[in-house]
């Protein structure tokens, strides 16, 4: 077997369908922060730089977790044979209710977010409300995809959302339009879109179950969205830093979301894993398979490491040219060493991601945001001290995503027993999970 075709296999199951449509997202990524710092001025490109940097922060982590405990609970209930309408129904009130929330804030305080952030534009604080309606809304239906394995239907979300990324930047980039609300508006209009196309595909996956209890949900929901808004502050933060800490300097801002868009290319590809790990981590733990859940760990932690090195190497070499090259960053902004740091935080993150999803699985929500959180205070820590502010947020985002990954491992370490040497069983975990699970095997 040659070394391709044994990473592939040492893959979660229906990882190869998602990759595709994660490619394209990813690209889309790039391409159309590509189209808006070849069109639009500094000031106005650092306005869409921290809207985005606040829809892949805030965003994500606010909605991110609902897709993650959808997948987890719908899996559950395919592995006893239980259909998901009723999770369906009941989330996507809650997920309604969280948006009402959310766009109700950005109302009241629009005006000094707009100050604070987008040089006085009300307009972008409306086409953040709008990206965070389209981000919600797909959240939900990919937990149900995932959770039901649909993984063709939910690849092809992603590759919908960001072909028309792609094609709508571009169509801003030749009409000549200079206008940050037009390239800011692509984050809500092209999501749902993807969506309309796949909500077919959902409603088929959703099939008739028994009655789901909404507290099966919210009971680790709330502890999840603080653990993944702590992650998105970790991943995002340079952004936010700089332009909080010296507002002045947009060149560096605009720069910075280039770097960190680049030195993360394995972070996009790693989102084809999430989806896919979290759904198979669940189904192992759901049919009592404690070794395959082991195993399943171990081969993507070692995945992500080699994942990281591969993605990290050429940034740290070709960084600080392809931002000037590709993004129109202004010269001189960033060096090797910046991206050094970008890298070793963004392979960090992913292996601190992988570990919070064992955790979540085995129902460790407090661990997980007490990993988090800690990584986050060193991230602070590190951001406030002395020094020139591009090393600062650099060298924060590498120590903050290492110590994250260290508390992880060790927690699980201690969590996880061990088999006696000699014996050919797994660890056991099922005394990790909590009441529900258990008693949902012995009906399985």
């Amino acid at each position: 077997m040659n070394p391709i075709a044994k990473l592939l296999k040492a893959l979660p199951p229906g990882t190869q369908l998602v990759a595709g449509g994660t490619v394209v997202l990813g690209a889309a990524s790039y391409l159309h922060l590509a189209a808006a710092g070849h069109s639009l001025s500094k000031s106005d490109m650092a306005g869409v730089s921290v809207l985005w940097t606040l829809v892949m922060s805030v965003g994500i982590g606010l909605f991110f977790p609902i897709e993650q405990e959808l997948t987890r609970i719908v899996a559950a209930r395919v592995v006893r044979g239980d259909g998901a309408a009723p999770v369906l129904r009941r989330t996507a009130l809650l997920t309604v209710g969280i948006l009402v929330v959310v766009l109700g804030l950005l109302a009241a305080f629009a005006r000094p977010i707009a100050d604070r952030l987008f040089h006085g534009d009300l307009q972008l604080v409306a086409a953040l409300g709008g990206a965070f309606v389209g981000m919600a809304l797909c959240y939900v239906t990919r937990g149900i995809l995932a959770g039901t394995g649909r993984f063709k239907a939910y690849g092809a979300q992603l590759g919908i959302d960001g072909t028309l990324r792609i094609v709508l930047a571009f169509g801003c980039s030749f009409a000549g339009l200079h206008s940050a609300l037009a390239f800011s508006l692509i984050l809500s209009v092209a999501p749902l879109v993807a969506l309309a196309v796949t909500l077919p595909a959902t409603l088929r996956a959703a099939e008739p179950g028994g009655a789901f209890r909404l507290r099966e949900l919210v009971g680790g929901l709330g502890l999840l969205i603080v653990s993944t808004l702590l992650a998105q502050v970790v991943v995002n933060a340079a952004v936010m830093s700089t332009q909080l800490l010296a507002p002045a300097r947009t060149d560096l801002i605009a720069a910075l979301l280039s770097a960190l868009v680049l030195a993360r290319v394995p972070l996009f590809v790693f989102g084809s894993l999430q989806a896919s790990l979290l759904s198979g981590l669940s189904s192992a733990v759901a049919a009592g398979d404690h070794q395959g859940f082991m195993r399943m760990l171990r081969k993507t932690c070692l995945v992500v490491a080699g994942l990281g090195a591969v993605g990290g190497v050429p940034a740290v070499l070709l960084g600080p040219w392809l931002i000037e090259i590709l993004f129109g960053a202004t010269p001189g902004q960033l060096g090797h060493l910046d991206f050094l740091w970008f890298s070793i935080g963004t392979t960090c993150y992913m292996l601190a991601m992988v570990l919070g999803q064992a955790q979540m699985v085995l129902h460790k929500h407090l661990v997980q945001l007490a990993s988090w959180g800690f990584g986050t205070a060193v991230l602070l820590g590190v951001t406030l001290l002395p020094g020139d502010i591009t090393v600062r947020v650099g060298l924060a985002y590498a120590v903050g995503s290492a110590l994250t990954a260290a508390a992880m491992l060790v927690s699980l370490w201690r969590a996880v027993p061990r088999a006696p040497r000699g014996t050919q069983g797994a660890p056991e975990v099922a005394a990790a999970t909590d009441d529900r699970t258990v008693s949902a095997q012995s009906h399985s």
